[in-house]
């Protein structure tokens, strides 16, 4: 489910170390845990200054101001490293060159590659805290603004972007980013870009920024505002309903759930304009074709695209005022039905699992569509299926129970066929291992989960009022066996499997 990680879990899962440059030998590659001589960090810091070319073939250091700062702010007590100042050979000049990405690295000149392989280092060494405070210190912000603001390549923008994204998973360096004048409107701007690499990155900083837990009021605002006009916000919506990307639609749609799921003032600033531009329909859509992936192709790379819609179709269901607007798209209730019914649930078993939570909310705003699935077996059948799933979340076994108790209520076993009774007892049978084993793993936290349900407007007697629907149904049949002539019993369906069912649901309704 959308709230199941912290935030600081997620900011950590968020921070990761790109490729190396490609010349680079496996036996250059460090360990970024262990520690780091703090001139080492400042040279790789000083190599990336980009390099203007002025009239006469003069160069000028862009950011030049910072490099005395850089070099003194070195630790008194380390060895001062030297320092050469070759522009030609440390430093990248961003003629656009180095527009080349992977396999075409063989065109960069020996300054390009320095820049790149220091670039890489420091992407790598800003996915670890210390390492991240320790090149914040050193002035790495003002270097990046002044490469993003210059350069025309794409892997320089792509590299600077990773090392942001990094920073922006530590506390203390996202400060820092925030405050640092005119890089948040630079990195914002980057959504413009038509390269994939550089706009996942983009997504990733500003998805970190709104999921920090320690960055609140002012600071996170300040980001929403950037974001907030229509042209970015149609952008965004743009690259969502038009890559093929599986990461970048990933990067995307997450930061739309951390803008749902952000602090109120964030998700006023943001997701009123965004509703007005069809998130809503966007979203659906984007879950249709994932779930035409999953039936036809089942391609592992794209478990977590569907994931992250699913969560982010959670986050929308549960704000008051688009809840129902959502909630009543018979399309969408439709396609997490079909996910329900999926059979091999152990691949996608937290899509499962944030399904049924869906379909419980879907339900609660618009309770008439409990009458669509009431004799859906197959549907029945894998709510059951998905138990298993949740054994570490209360909320979402009770919101399985409260779809089952929606579904059995309207179940008229003294109306219905025989063998829609027999399907409907079958099932209930078979999974009648389930059953025990969640009301005996769980008999504790009812009370827990059924108050937590109770604020969503669930009502909490969904799992009792469950077994008392299964109890007239297991009687009913009882009844009809009695009465028959026929053998109406199938060869799994036997007196032991009924009596013990009918005693745990006993048990658990007293």
């Amino acid at each position: 489910m959308a709230a199941s990680n912290s935030a600081q879990d997620q900011l950590e899962e968020d921070c990761f170390v790109p490729s190396h440059h490609p010349s680079a030998p496996s036996d250059e590659l460090f360990d970024i845990s262990t520690a780091v001589d703090p001139s080492y960090v400042i040279s790789l810091i000083r190599k990336l200054l980009p390099v203007a070319q002025k009239s006469g073939g003069n160069t000028e250091i862009l950011g030049s101001n910072c490099i005395d700062e850089i070099v003194n702010s070195s630790n008194d007590n380390c060895k001062r490293m030297e320092i050469v100042d070759d522009s030609t050979e440390s430093v990248f000049r961003g003629e656009g060159e180095g527009d080349l990405r992977e396999g075409e690295s063989s065109g960069l000149s020996a300054g390009e590659e320095v820049w790149e392989e220091c670039g890489c280092v420091l992407w790598d060494l800003a996915a670890n805290q210390t390492h991240a405070e320790l090149m914040v210190q050193n002035f790495i912000l003002d270097v990046l603004l002044a490469n993003l603001m210059a350069t025309q390549s794409v892997r320089v923008t792509e590299i600077c972007l990773g090392i942001l994204g990094n920073l922006a998973c530590h506390e203390v360096p996202m400060k820092h980013i925030v405050s640092t004048n005119g890089l948040i409107a630079v990195i914002v701007d980057q959504l413009f870009l038509d390269d994939t690499q550089s706009l996942c990155e983009v997504f990733r900083i500003c998805q970190s920024k709104l999921l920090s837990s320690g960055l609140q009021g002012p600071e996170c605002i300040k980001w929403a505002e950037e974001l907030q006009s229509e042209h970015m916000l149609s952008r965004i919506l743009w690259i969502i309903e038009n890559t093929l990307n599986p990461q970048l639609i990933e990067k995307s749609v997450g930061l739309l759930s951390s803008m749902l799921e952000s602090q109120k003032e964030v998700e006023h600033t943001l997701l009123s304009a965004l509703m007005k531009l069809g998130l809503a329909s966007i979203l659906v859509n984007l879950l249709a074709f994932e779930m035409s992936k999953l039936t036809n192709d089942r391609i592992p790379e794209r478990y977590p695209v569907l994931d992250v819609i699913l969560r982010a179709l959670e986050a929308l269901c549960i704000i008051d005022v688009y809840s129902l607007e959502i909630c009543s798209n018979k399309e969408f209730f439709r396609l997490v039905c079909d996910l329900i019914k999926f059979p091999d649930k152990v691949e996608v078993s937290t899509c499962c699992v944030t399904a049924g939570v869906l379909i419980a909310n879907i339900l609660s705003d618009v309770p008439d569509l409990a009458s669509n699935i009431s004799l859906d077996f197959p549907f029945l059948e894998g709510l059951f299926d998905i138990f298993p799933f949740t054994s570490e979340d209360c909320e979402a076994r009770c919101a399985l129970w409260s779809i089952i108790a929606r579904l059995l209520v309207r179940v008229r076993e003294d109306e219905m066929s025989t063998s829609s009774l027999r399907q409907i007892v079958f099932i209930l049978l078979s999974k009648s291992d389930v059953i025990e084993d969640d009301l005996f793993d769980h008999q504790f936290d009812e009370n827990k989960g059924f108050e937590s349900l109770a604020t969503s407007g669930r009502k909490p007697n969904a799992r009792t009022l469950a077994l008392r629907r299964i109890t007239c149904i297991l009687n009913r049949w009882n009844a009809l066996r009695d009465s028959s002539e026929k053998d109406m019993m199938e060869e799994h369906v036997t007196d032991e499997k009924i009596c013990r069912l009918l005693g745990i649901c006993h048990k658990h309704t007293v």
